[in-house]
């Protein structure tokens, strides 16, 4: 069975060696102790989230602490290109599920965008419980995939925004059934942000991919098959490491 890992505070590794003891408190710690009744001698993983994790043997044991001694600690290579998903609201789970597969797949950035044909809408109090849902998502994912960082959950932009980021500089690629371009030809940037952009179900509106493309984006497809808004992403996202992080 692989290891669990468990996030601590970001910096709590930084000066972490071999036979430093960290503890493992709060919810992961509750859920390391109470959730998966861990013991001494066990081994995991325990990361920041933020580029540094370690694998370490559970030392000591309390109500809702975890004490782990490091054994070997891991310090991720930042990649040249950074994979920003801009995933539109999506009813139901589509979004949320794109946002998991999406970080299980490496992506750096996730932006929630209101589309004009989303049906799922955040209005006010909606928008921020909406981000945090998203980002528990991500926490959830990069934990199961035992990733070194936890991608950002950057807050909601609507159209306007989007349009002003793609201006922005960095390279945008808009995933449209009608583009000519398949995603796996371009030539991508040696270094940089790279958007990926995914309408909802309806599609992306003919008003907003006038305005991306005017902004800078390129029109591209994956395939000859009409994806979901929820499978899209971070089937792209894989097209993405085919020709980068995956060689």
């Amino acid at each position: 069975m692989t290891a669990h890992l468990f996030l601590v505070p970001p910096g709590s590794l930084d000066a972490a060696t071999s036979g430093t003891v960290v503890d493992v408190t709060g919810a992961e710690g509750h859920h390391a102790v109470s959730v998966l009744r861990l013991r001494l001698g066990e081994s995991v993983f325990v990361g920041d989230g933020r580029g540094v994790r370690a694998a370490a043997e559970v030392v000591d044991v309390d109500r809702s602490r975890l004490t782990v001694r490091v054994s070997v600690v891991e310090r991720e290579n930042v990649p040249a290109l950074r994979w920003v998903l801009v995933q539109a609201l999506a009813k139901g789970d589509r979004d949320t599920s794109a946002v998991e597969t999406a970080t299980e797949f490496g992506v750096d950035e996730i932006v929630p965008w209101q589309a004009d044909r989303s049906v799922s809408v955040w209005r006010a109090d909606k928008v921020e419980r909406g981000r945090q849902r998203w980002e528990d998502v991500a926490v959830a994912a990069a934990k199961q995939s035992r990733r070194f960082t936890v991608p950002t959950v950057s807050p909601m932009v609507r159209t306007r925004e989007l349009a002003a980021r793609v201006g922005g500089g960095g390279t945008a690629y808009l995933l449209h059934e009608e583009a000519t371009e398949p995603l796996s030809r371009v030539a991508l940037p040696t270094s940089g942000e790279v958007l990926l952009v995914v309408g909802p179900e309806g599609g992306i509106a003919p008003a907003e991919l006038e305005l991306l493309v005017a902004c800078g984006a390129t029109p591209v497809r994956l395939g000859a098959e009409v994806l979901r808004t929820s499978s899209a992403g971070p089937a792209a996202i894989a097209v993405l490491n085919a020709m980068t992080r995956w060689r």
